[in-house]
C-alpha cells in the first residue's frame, strides 16, 4: 500500500514545498510524522500483523489438513487467507517507509515488487469476497442449481482465474514505482526514495491506475449490496412460507442471518472506503494543504486497510463452531485432540451456515455417514452463537437446502 501522497505530485513547486517542510533526517528517523505518532502506530500495526498472520495461517492449515473442511466455501476462504497474509507480510516495509522515507536501501526490485504484490493481493481479496458472495446468493436463492453447478473442481478453477486476473490487473503498478533521487540540494545516496516515477505522474498513467483501483472497490461494493439485498429478500420472504412448531425459531434464525449479512457488507465498506477515498483525494488535488491533510488521513486508512486483512478470519471463520473445534484440534496436543472430535453437523453456525438451518433428515444423515466432523462436547449447543437443530422432513423448505460440499467452516 502506498502511504505517500503529498510528495507524489507532478508539480515541481509542490515537491519543493514538501521537502522544505519535511523534518531533517536523523540516523534512525526520516519521517513526515513525529515520534508521538509513529510509536503507537507501530505498536498497533505489529499487533494487527501478528493476529492476522496467526489467524490466516490457522485458516489455511485447517482447510488443508482436514478433509471435512474441504468445502467450496472454505476453498474461497483459504485462498483469501493467502491473499490477506501476503498483504500483511508487506506491512513491515510500509512501516519502514513511515519511519524512514529516505534513503531507500532495499533496492529497486523490492520497491517495485512490494507495491505490485500489495496491489495484486488487494484486487484478489476483493474478487474473492465478491465470488464468495455470489456463491452464497446461489446457495440461498437457487439451491438446486447451486448443487449442480457449484462443485469443488469448478471452484478451484474460478479461484485460479481470480488470482490470474488480479495479478495481471495490478501489473502496471510494477512499472510505476522505482528508486527516485529526491529533489534536494545535496544529491547524495541519502536522497533516494521508493516512490512513483516522474513519467508515471506526468503521463497520466498513475491517475489511470488509481481510478482502476477505485473501480475495483466500488463496483464489487455495488454488487455486494445488490446480492445481499436479494438474499435478505429471499430469507424474509421464505419465513412466511414456514409452518410448524419451530416456525418462531426459524424466523429468528432468518433475522440473525440478515444481520450477519449486513455486518459483512458494512465491515467491507468501513475497512476499504477510507483507503480509496485517500486515493481519490491524491488523484484530484494539487493543493499542498490538502496533501498534508491526506498524509494523516492515510494513516487512518492504512490501519483499516491492514485490519481488514486481519479481521477476515474472525468475520468469516471464528464465528463457526466447526472452525473453533478444528482450530482447537490443530493447536492442542494429541492427548487433547479427542476432546475436539466430532462436532454434530446439525449444530453449525456461520454467515452462510444459517441459511441451511432448515435441513432434511436425508441431508443430515448423509453428512453423518460420509464423514465424522469435529466436536467440542463440553461446550454443548448452549454456547453456540445461534442454536440450530434439524427439523422433521415434513417441515423442511426446499429453498433452504444446500449441498454438503457447499457447507462453510
Amino acid at each position: 500500500m502506498n502511504i505517500e501522497a503529498s510528495n507524489e505530485s507532478g508539480s515541481g513547486d509542490l515537491d519543493d514545498d514538501y521537502y522544505y517542510n519535511l523534518p531533517d533526517c536523523g540516523k534512525y528517523v526520516c519521517s513526515f510524522f513525529t515520534l508521538t505518532t509513529l510509536i503507537p502506530l507501530t505498536v498497533i500495526f505489529l499487533i494487527v500483523m501478528v493476529i492476522g498472520i496467526i489467524g490466516n495461517t490457522i485458516t489455511i492449515l485447517i482447510v488443508r489438513r482436514y478433509k471435512e473442511m474441504k468445502t467450496t466455501t472454505n476453498f474461497y476462504l483459504s485462498s483469501m487467507a493467502v491473499s490477506d497474509m501476503i498483504i500483511l507480510l508487506c506491512l513491515p516495509f510500509d512501516l519502514y517507509r513511515l519511519w524512514k522515507s529516505r534513503p531507500w536501501i532495499l533496492g529497486g526490485f523490492l520497491c517495485k515488487f512490494l507495491h505490485y504484490a500489495s496491489e495484486g493481493c488487494t484486487y484478489s481479496t476483493i474478487l474473492h469476497i465478491t465470488a464468495l458472495s455470489i456463491e452464497r446468493y446461489l446457495a440461498i436463492c437457487f439451491p438446486l442449481k447451486a448443487k449442480v453447478f457449484v462443485t469443488k473442481r469448478r471452484v478451484k478453477v474460478v479461484i485460479g482465474a481470480l488470482w490470474v486476473f488480479a495479478m495481471l490487473s495490478a501489473g502496471p503498478f510494477y512499472f510505476l514505482m522505482d528508486e527516485i533521487r529526491a529533489n534536494l540540494t545535496n544529491s547524495s545516496e541519502d536522497s533516494i526514495e521508493c516512490r512513483y516515477t516522474p513519467h508515471a505522474m506526468k503521463s497520466g498513467l498513475l491517475d489511470i491506475m488509481m481510478w482502476v483501483t477505485t473501480v475495483f472497490f466500488f463496483f464489487p461494493m455495488f454488487c455486494l449490496t445488490i446480492l445481499y439485498g436479494f438474499i435478505g429478500k429471499k430469507l424474509w420472504k421464505s419465513k412466511d412460507e414456514l409452518r410448524g412448531p419451530n416456525a418462531a425459531h426459524r424466523e429468528k434464525c432468518h433475522r440473525q442471518t440478515v444481520r450477519i449479512l449486513v455486518v459483512v457488507v458494512l465491515a467491507f465498506i468501513i475497512c476499504w472506503l477510507p483507503f480509496h477515498m485517500g486515493r481519490i483525494i491524491f488523484v484530484s488535488t494539487e493543493d499542498i494543504r490538502t496533501m498534508v491533510f491526506s498524509q494523516y488521513f492515510n494513516l487512518v486508512a492504512m490501519q483499516l486497510f491492514y485490519l481488514s486483512a486481519s479481521i477476515n478470519p474472525i468475520l468469516y471463520n471464528v464465528i463457526s463452531k466447526k472452525y473453533r473445534a478444528a482450530a482447537y484440534k490443530l493447536l492442542m496436543s494429541r492427548s487433547s485432540e479427542k476432546r475436539a472430535y466430532n462436532v454434530i453437523s446439525e449444530y453449525t453456525v456461520g454467515s452462510t451456515e444459517i441459511s441451511t438451518c432448515i435441513q432434511s433428515e436425508y441431508a443430515t444423515h448423509s453428512r453423518r455417514s460420509r464423514h465424522q466432523p469435529f466436536t467440542s462436547p463440553e461446550n454443548g449447543p448452549r454456547n453456540l452463537l445461534y442454536f440450530l437443530k434439524p427439523f422433521p422432513k415434513r417441515n423442511c423448505d426446499s429453498a433452504s437446502l444446500s449441498s454438503p460440499q457447499n457447507q462453510p467452516i
